[in-house]
This record gives structure tokens, C-alpha cells and sequence, in this order.
């Protein structure tokens, strides 16, 4: 009986452990510095109409940014808000509910099936030196594996850049912020590819490192602002034609 009790104790703290790493509200990351600036200027004086933004948090840090500059152009951007956190999401939603401009998803941005396998996952960690290597491997593939866990048992849909394309008739985003998952962002990349502008969070880790590399290389753009020290690393590219 004992047994029983001790071992269901154990699988309910390990299930809470899990629920509140994915489900609490955390500090804003991009905010009041140079990438919080740039995302500000970019949204306020580019002639855009749409901008996504994966991976919204609770809006007060990028997304914050992004509201107070369409706010000031004259085009009246929409901004579509993605977030897979549902206390995070509702977080979102009560922060802009009275902002027209601002459209917020509780929705996955790919399916899980499209997240790396472990193995790809490995493979970086062991080969390419970014801050991820400051954690342990062990501990990334538990990252890998929570975030699929979350996707899979919200019972959110999955396609979320397809769904917002669908839904407000949009081929190409003209501006897009990567700063979702840690896992999805290649999966991302390949959906938003061709948007007058793309910025990249944590270039410097496994979300981006690929995604910046290849647009580095990439005649159709060019880099317009980078600064590979702050935080993990961000970058912006233009596209040229």
C-alpha cells in the first residue's frame, strides 16, 4: 500500500514538474534593447501589412515591440500573435484585446512531426559550438521531448502558419519573427520563406543557427542588423528582390 502511495506521489510530481516548466508565464526576453528597438523601427516605418510572430509569450516583450510601431504606421499592419502556451496565450490575448491590429493564436506553428529527431539533435550539440553547449545534452533532448509531449497531449492544431495563411488569404508574410520553440525553428523557416523580412532570435543555439547560415549565403537577401552577443545571438535579413 505504501508502495502504491509513494510511487503514485512520484509520477504526480514529475507530471506537475513537467506541466509548470511549459505552463508559467516567464520575464519578457527582447525588451528595451537593441533588438527590442529594431523590431519597434522595422514594424513603425516599413510599408508591410502583415507580420507573424512565432512564439508570443505573454506579449510584453517582441510583441510589445511590434504593437507600438504599427500603432504609428500609417499602413495599419495586422500583427498575428502565435503561442502554444495556453496560460501564456491568455496572457496574450487579455494584453491586446482592445488592439484591432493585433490577431492572437493558441495554435502549434508546425506539427511535432516536423520537430528534428533526437538524433539530428545529437549531431548539433556534438559538431557545432553555440550556448546551447553550455547544457548538458541530456538535458536538451528533455527540452526536445517536452515541447513534442505539450503539442501532442493540448490537443491544439498543429499547422499554424498554414491555418493564418488560410484563414486571411496570405501567401507571403511580409515580415516574420522566429522565436518559437527551440526545435521548430528550420521547420518554421522553410513555411516563411520569401517575406520582405525575416528576424532571427538565438542564432547562436539550435533554433536559428542553421536558418542564419542559410540566409547568410542566400542571394536574395541581405543582413541589415546583427548583434551575435546579446542574449544568444539575433539577426534581420532584407529581402532584396
Amino acid at each position: 500500500m505504501y508502495k502504491y502511495y509513494f510511487i503514485t506521489f512520484i509520477i504526480n510530481f514529475v507530471y506537475l514538474s513537467f506541466a509548470s516548466e511549459l505552463d508559467r508565464i516567464i520575464p519578457p526576453e527582447i525588451k528595451n534593447d537593441s533588438f527590442y528597438q529594431c523590431i519597434y523601427k522595422l514594424a513603425k516605418n516599413e510599408r508591410i501589412s502583415t507580420i507573424l510572430e512565432i512564439g508570443s509569450s505573454s506579449g510584453e516583450g517582441s510583441t510589445e515591440a511590434f504593437a507600438l510601431g504599427i500603432k504609428e504606421n500609417p499602413t495599419h499592419p495586422t500583427l498575428f500573435c502565435m503561442e502554444i502556451s495556453k496560460p501564456r496565450y491568455q496572457a496574450l490575448k487579455k494584453h491586446y484585446e482592445n488592439l484591432d491590429q493585433v490577431k492572437c493564436y493558441n495554435i502549434s506553428s508546425v506539427p511535432f512531426e516536423a520537430f528534428p529527431q533526437e538524433s539530428e539533435v545529437v549531431n548539433f550539440f556534438n559538431n557545432t559550438s553555440t550556448n546551447l553547449n553550455q547544457y548538458g545534452c541530456q538535458r536538451v533532448l528533455g527540452w526536445l521531448r517536452q515541447d513534442i509531449e505539450y503539442i501532442k497531449s493540448s490537443n491544439l492544431p498543429q499547422n499554424g502558419i498554414e491555418i493564418i495563411k488560410a484563414e486571411n488569404n496570405i501567401d507571403n508574410f511580409d515580415m516574420v519573427l522566429i522565436d518559437g520553440s527551440e526545435f521548430s525553428g528550420m521547420a518554421e523557416f522553410k513555411l516563411i520563406y520569401g517575406a520582405k523580412f525575416i528576424l532571427l532570435d538565438d542564432i547562436n543555439a539550435f533554433k536559428n543557427y542553421n536558418n542564419y547560415q542559410q540566409l547568410l549565403n542566400d542571394p536574395n537577401y541581405e543582413l541589415i542588423e546583427k548583434n551575435i552577443k546579446l542574449r544568444n545571438g539575433y539577426a534581420v535579413f532584407k529581402r532584396k528582390i
